[in-house]
Protein backbone atom coordinates (compact mmCIF):
# COMPACT_ATOMS: atom_id res chain seq x y z
CA UNK A 1 0.00 0.00 0.00
CA UNK A 2 1.42 3.42 -0.92
CA UNK A 3 2.51 5.89 1.86
CA UNK A 4 -0.07 8.50 3.22
CA UNK A 5 1.19 11.75 2.04
CA UNK A 6 0.31 14.58 4.71
CA UNK A 7 -1.79 17.92 3.38
CA UNK A 8 -2.37 20.76 5.32
CA UNK A 9 -4.34 23.69 3.62
CA UNK A 10 -4.45 27.19 4.62
CA UNK A 11 -7.77 28.45 4.15
CA UNK A 12 -9.81 31.12 4.55
CA UNK A 13 -13.69 32.04 4.58
CA UNK A 14 -15.63 33.36 1.33
CA UNK A 15 -11.98 32.68 -0.41
CA UNK A 16 -13.14 30.69 -4.08
CA UNK A 17 -9.25 29.72 -4.76
CA UNK A 18 -9.66 27.15 -0.97
CA UNK A 19 -12.73 26.24 -2.28
CA UNK A 20 -11.06 25.42 -5.70
CA UNK A 21 -8.31 23.95 -3.48
CA UNK A 22 -9.90 21.63 -1.62
CA UNK A 23 -12.06 20.20 -4.75
CA UNK A 24 -9.15 19.40 -6.41
CA UNK A 25 -7.51 17.32 -3.14
CA UNK A 26 -10.26 15.89 -3.35
CA UNK A 27 -9.92 14.91 -7.13
CA UNK A 28 -6.40 14.05 -6.30
CA UNK A 29 -7.08 12.10 -3.37
CA UNK A 30 -9.14 9.31 -4.98
CA UNK A 31 -5.67 8.50 -7.00
CA UNK A 32 -3.36 9.19 -3.97
CA UNK A 33 -3.34 8.28 -0.55
CA UNK A 34 -3.69 11.88 1.25
CA UNK A 35 -4.03 12.65 4.45
CA UNK A 36 -5.90 16.46 3.93
CA UNK A 37 -6.07 18.18 6.72
CA UNK A 38 -7.51 21.97 6.77
CA UNK A 39 -6.45 25.01 9.23
CA UNK A 40 -7.80 28.64 9.32
CA UNK A 41 -5.74 31.35 8.79
CA UNK A 42 -7.66 33.36 11.15
CA UNK A 43 -6.31 31.53 13.72
CA UNK A 44 -3.27 31.75 15.66
CA UNK A 45 -1.97 28.43 14.65
CA UNK A 46 -3.20 28.99 10.72
CA UNK A 47 -1.38 32.57 11.17
CA UNK A 48 2.14 30.76 12.11
CA UNK A 49 2.02 28.03 9.67
CA UNK A 50 2.03 30.57 6.81
CA UNK A 51 4.15 32.82 8.12
CA UNK A 52 7.30 30.21 9.01
CA UNK A 53 6.08 28.89 5.75
CA UNK A 54 6.27 31.88 3.49
CA UNK A 55 2.54 31.15 2.44
CA UNK A 56 1.36 34.86 1.69
CA UNK A 57 -2.03 34.76 1.16
CA UNK A 58 -4.55 31.62 0.77
CA UNK A 59 -5.00 29.18 -0.30
CA UNK A 60 -1.72 27.63 1.02
CA UNK A 61 -0.48 24.24 1.22
CA UNK A 62 1.63 22.46 3.53
CA UNK A 63 2.77 18.89 1.99
CA UNK A 64 4.77 16.58 4.38
CA UNK A 65 5.39 19.26 6.70
CA UNK A 66 7.08 21.61 4.09
CA UNK A 67 5.81 24.39 2.54
CA UNK A 68 4.74 23.86 -1.14
CA UNK A 69 2.95 26.82 -2.46
CA UNK A 70 0.07 29.34 -2.18
CA UNK A 71 -2.78 31.06 -4.40
CA UNK A 72 -4.18 29.45 -6.94
CA UNK A 73 -2.94 25.82 -7.05
CA UNK A 74 -2.05 24.03 -10.16
CA UNK A 75 -3.28 20.52 -10.87
CA UNK A 76 -0.52 19.37 -12.39
CA UNK A 77 2.03 20.56 -10.21
CA UNK A 78 0.50 19.22 -7.50
CA UNK A 79 0.39 15.73 -9.24
CA UNK A 80 4.09 15.56 -9.83
CA UNK A 81 4.44 16.40 -5.98
CA UNK A 82 1.92 13.54 -5.14
CA UNK A 83 3.85 10.80 -8.14
CA UNK A 84 7.13 12.18 -7.00
CA UNK A 85 6.25 11.19 -2.65
CA UNK A 86 3.69 8.53 -3.43
CA UNK A 87 7.43 6.82 -5.59
CA UNK A 88 4.74 5.67 -8.24
CA UNK A 89 4.00 7.50 -11.63
CA UNK A 90 0.27 7.07 -12.32
CA UNK A 91 -0.69 6.28 -16.35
Amino acid sequence: MAATIDVILLTRDDCKFCDDAKSLLERLGTEFHLQVSTLDLASPEGQKVATDGGLLFPPGLVIQGQPFSYGRQSERRLRREFERLSGAATV
